[in-house]
């Protein structure tokens, strides 16, 4: 596993919880109680805030607070174009560098998201499903790339979505068609699957939205 500064590991923690949902779209996050909450001090929290506005997660980083980036609907047909693109460079990339404990790291993950996904945890499933594709991503050594992703990340309603019904027990069996790609180093298979499992969602969220 990469070491990662304080900042990185703030950051890391205020992703996983904006898109799954723990930090909802318009919500405050305040240095003092993040810092409390995590055990550290205000500066990485600082630091991390700063870097996340950057990356579109959040507006404002003043001492009063950030707030977590609002949805729009209108720029998301781009980004899912562009979210197909860049994730399927990274992810062939991955595939030709993953280690071994990276491998074991995405079939835990896997087996973690089923289960969340069998007891109806949406929170869960959205929390895994970053982790899984940051595993994934990280492993093709592409920073700048992944860093591109992740501002399309925080543009994209990852927590609307997993409301659908049933979608996080969709999301599970194409995670899982994913992963079986990746162990047999089918390429064009993992292309496939990738793909179908970025567009379902916002298709189906889309059929169904009604702003």
């Amino acid at each position: 596993m990469k070491h990662q500064t304080k900042e990185e590991q703030v950051a890391d923690y205020l992703r996983e919880g904006i898109i799954s949902g723990k930090f909802p779209r318009g919500s405050k996050l305040k240095q003092a109680e993040i810092a409390e909450s995590i055990g550290m001090s205000i500066t990485p929290v600082r630091e991390a805030l700063k870097l996340l506005a950057a990356e579109g997660f959040i507006l404002g980083t003043s001492h009063r607070g950030a707030t977590v980036a609002p949805f729009d609907i209108n720029a998301t047909e781009e980004i899912v174009d562009l979210r197909v693109t860049l994730e399927s460079k990274l992810a062939l990339r991955a595939m030709e560098r993953l280690t071994a404990q990276q491998v074991d790291e995405l079939r835990d993950l896997q087996a973690q998201l089923e289960a969340a996904a069998a007891r109806d945890d949406k929170d869960a499933v959205r929390s895994i499903n970053y982790r899984f594709h940051e595993v994934l991503y990280s492993a093709a050594g592409l920073p700048q790339t992944l860093r591109f992703v992740r501002a399309l990340w925080a543009r994209y309603p990852f927590d609307l979505i997993n409301r659908l019904e049933n979608r996080i027990d969709r999301a599970s069996k194409e995670h899982r068609e994913m992963l079986g790609a990746i162990l047999s180093r089918d390429e064009g298979a993992m292309l496939t699957a990738l793909r179908s499992h970025i567009r379902a969602g916002w298709d189906e969220f889309k059929a169904s939205y009604t702003g």
